[in-house]
């Protein structure tokens, strides 16, 4: 059974970081697209990255390009994302999410698996 459990999220303060962790078991993950979602209270669920291959590309939301990473170690089933200068616009419940495919997609629909997620907090 394919399971994504996410770990690192917190409380930090505005221009601060956080690294957010996903262990993927129950499948071979390299062939899978790796993404990242996240949705705040009342927001519906957003794009944040993944990471798809060949040669695990990257792709980012709008708001997120220059500040956040997506990055993949197959050998451990892990994907993270590190997340630079937070806003609190940030805030929000972040989500691993995996794709049957070779190719990424912005849409929550288009995954296959999902985490339970992890709360990132803000504080201005």
């Amino acid at each position: 059974q394919v399971q994504l459990v996410e770990s690192g999220g917190g409380l930090v303060q505005v221009g601060g970081s956080l690294r957010l962790s996903c262990a993927a078991s129950g499948s071979t993950f390299s062939n899978y697209a790796m993404h990242w979602f996240r949705q705040a209270p009342g927001n519906e669920r957003e794009f944040v990255a993944a990471i798809a291959w060949p040669g695990d590309s990257t792709y980012y939301g709008i708001s997120m390009k220059g500040r956040f990473t997506i990055s993949r170690d197959g050998a451990k089933n892990t994907v993270a994302l590190q997340m630079n200068s937070l806003k609190p616009e940030d805030t929000a419940v972040y989500f691993c999410a995996a794709r049957r495919s070779a190719y990424y997609s912005p849409q929550s629909g288009a995954m296959d698996y999902w985490g339970k997620g992890t709360l990132v907090t803000v504080s201005s």
